[in-house]
């Protein structure tokens, strides 16, 4: 497989392009120091997966990612980062990534980057089915009808669970759905009991899976 790695500590891509390019399968093909130099090894070099940080310089990671995914025949999105927010996981997901791995063991990234390679997503360090699975970066023919997805729900309740489905931070649901942060977090806690889950990217994952 042919791998671009983006990320503005050199270390860390030192780190990357030795462990990877040791391995019989992989080739690094370009490295960059942020989001508009992944984007343009991208075109430029035709990788199977691009390895990105979150937060760079310039372009941030997301920023990249929604880029290249936009290319007619893209290649294959993977974050590699320390941040383990869960705001970054569902937007990484809403965007179509295929996986989103936290900087732990630089000798783990390999056998991820295979898993991805054979179809399926990777979600912090664990092989989950494919990212279709959980509908993240799908476009929906018809819009969803929440009441049968999510009975037990209010109409309000719904109406954040798709906010958060497309990434929106506490504020920007606020914002998008005309109500106060504090209302937004007691929705949030409302729908995490009825739903029996434990946080946001479970929401998140819940309303995709949903949509199947």
């Amino acid at each position: 497989m042919r791998v671009v790695i983006a990320d503005d500590d050199a270390v860390v891509v030192d780190s990357l392009r030795i462990v990877l390019d040791a391995q019989p399968d992989v080739k690094v093909v370009g490295c960059g120091t942020d989001g508009a130099d992944a984007v343009r090894l991208a075109a430029d070099v035709a990788p199977d997966i691009v390895l990105l940080d979150i937060q760079m310089p310039g372009m941030d990671g997301l920023s990249a990612a929604e880029r290249i995914l936009a290319a007619p025949v893209p290649p294959r999105v993977v974050f590699l980062t320390t941040f383990s927010d869960d705001e970054y996981i569902v937007r990484a997901l809403a965007l179509g990534a295929a996986g989103y791995l936290i900087k732990q063991d630089v000798a783990g990234v390999a056998p991820a980057l295979r898993a991805v390679m054979a179809g399926r997503s990777v979600l912090e360090g664990e092989v989950l089915e494919r990212a279709v699975a959980l509908g993240a970066g799908e476009p929906v023919a018809e819009k969803p009808d929440l009441a049968t997805l999510f009975p037990q729900l209010t109409d309000r309740e719904r109406e954040v669970v798709a906010l958060i489905a497309e990434g929106l931070d506490n504020r920007e649901v606020a914002a998008a759905a005309y109500m106060g942060e504090g209302t937004v977090r007691n929705h949030i806690s409302s729908i995490l009991a009825k739903l029996g889950l434990r946080n946001r990217t479970q929401i998140a994952v819940a309303y995709w899976r949903a949509l199947r």
